[in-house]
C-alpha cells in the first residue's frame, strides 16, 4: 500500500477522457450503493444501476464486467504498481512485507471508495460478494507469491516461499474481513502486529 501522495495522479494531471472515466465509474458506484441500500443487493439489477447512474447498459459493462465487480474493484492498480517500482531492492522479506502493508494501507486510506466503511459492510453481509472478495483475495495472494519470488530470487514452487505467502495471505484476509472501518488506524497496527507475531514464530 502507498503513502497518500505516492502513485496517485491528481485530477489536474488527468486528461479530459481520464476524468470522464473517473466520474463515470464513481457515478455507477454511487448509484449502485443507493439502490443496494434501498432495495437490497440481490434485488438490484445491472439495468437499474445503469438507469440510476444515467448511463447505457453497454456503458455499464464497459466499466464493470459484473455487479459484484462494482463493489469489489477499486481504481488503485496503477498506484500499487508505482509502489512496487519504487521499492529498494535490498529489503528482507519481513521488512518488504511491512513496507507493502503500510504503503497499501495509506494508499487505500487516501481513496474515498477503497476506504468506504459501507462498502466493506456490504461485502461482509452479502454471500455473493464475500465469495467474489475471497476469489479476489486468492488472486492477490497468487500475485504476491510471484512478486516475492521475483524480489527474493526464489522459485514460485519453493516450499518456504509458498508457506510464507500462504500464512501471511491468510492472516491478512481474515483480519481485513473483521475490519469495521477501514479508516481506523488500528487496522494498520493490527496488520503490522500480525507480521511481528509471524516473525517471532507465532508465540502464544
Amino acid at each position: 500500500m502507498v503513502a497518500p501522495a505516492a502513485g496517485k495522479r491528481s485530477s489536474e494531471n488527468l486528461s479530459l477522457r481520464e476524468r470522464h472515466k473517473v466520474r463515470t465509474r464513481a457515478a455507477i458506484r454511487s448509484a449502485a450503493m443507493r439502490l443496494f441500500a434501498e432495495h437490497g443487493y440481490g434485488r438490484t439489477t445491472v439495468e437499474q444501476i445503469a438507469r440510476e447512474a444515467e448511463v447505457s447498459h453497454t456503458t455499464f459493462f464497459r466499466y464493470f464486467q459484473t455487479k459484484e465487480q462494482v463493489v469489489i474493484s477499486d481504481d488503485l492498480d496503477s498506484a500499487r504498481a508505482a509502489v512496487l517500482e519504487a521499492l529498494p531492492d535490498d529489503l528482507g522479506h519481513f521488512e518488504l512485507l511491512r513496507r507493502l502493508i503500510t504503503e497499501g494501507y495509506h494508499l487505500s486510506l487516501a481513496d474515498e471508495w477503497a476506504s468506504d466503511p459501507a462498502r466493506m459492510r456490504l461485502i461482509r453481509s452479502e454471500p455473493a460478494l464475500r465469495l467474489a472478495y475471497q476469489l479476489y483475495s486468492e488472486r492477490a495472494i497468487s500475485d504476491a507469491a510471484q512478486f516475492f519470488a521475483d524480489y527474493t530470487g526464489h522459485g514460485t514452487d519453493d516450499l518456504e516461499l509458498r508457506v510464507f505467502v500462504g500464512v501471511i495471505g491468510g492472516i491478512m484476509f481474515n483480519l481485513a474481513q473483521a475490519v469495521e472501518d477501514p479508516r481506523d488506524e488500528k487496522t494498520l497496527s493490527d496488520l503490522l502486529s500480525a507480521v511481528d507475531l509471524v516473525e517471532r514464530g507465532l508465540p502464544l
